[in-house]
């Protein structure tokens, strides 16, 4: 058992709309880790990273995203620092992995800089995310199958795009 698509990518991607569109379109259930996360610590990932710091919040989610990956059917999304653990990379492996690429200036417009996104809180946002993509992007690439770039398409045609791609 293993998901039929797993949706990753940055902060403003798109992974919940687009998985959730990816799911409506096959047929499939649709899984999102954030959501695992928040359901196992009883309390919102903003307060787990302000209470508890992000290495609780990245060992939650490691688990998560190992629970998921061994128990859904479906469409998974990722959180979009998923990645960053080397055990989720390694059991990516052999799974068909979305990496939805969003630009930073698509990106920020998105998020719009949200403080319900913890990792982009703070005194220079823009700087933060450009950050965040410049260590993630080779990651997401490493366990990618397929790379869809976001920032000019609707969330309708990404997920046309994904179809065509994974055929």
């Amino acid at each position: 058992m293993s998901p039929r698509f797993v949706v990753l990518g940055p902060p403003g991607a798109g992974k919940t709309t687009i998985g959730g569109l990816l799911a409506e379109r096959t047929g499939l259930p649709f899984r999102d880790t954030d959501e695992d996360v928040v359901a196992s610590a009883g309390k919102p990932i903003s307060d787990i990273f302000t209470t508890d710091g992000e290495p609780v919040f990245r060992a939650l989610e490691e688990q998560a995203v190992a629970d998921a990956l061994a128990t859904h059917e479906g469409v998974l999304a990722l959180g979009g620092g998923a990645v960053l653990s080397p055990v989720t990379r390694q059991r990516l492996a052999g799974h068909t992995v979305v990496f939805l690429n969003v630009g930073m200036a698509e990106g920020v417009r998105r998020t719009g800089l949200s403080s319900a996104r913890p990792l982009l809180a703070g005194v220079s946002p823009r700087a933060t995310f450009k950050a965040l993509l410049d260590a993630r992007l080779p990651l997401y690439r490493e366990v990618a199958t397929v790379e869809v770039v976001t920032d000019d398409l609707s969330p309708e045609q990404v997920v046309d795009a994904v179809l065509d791609r994974c055929g």
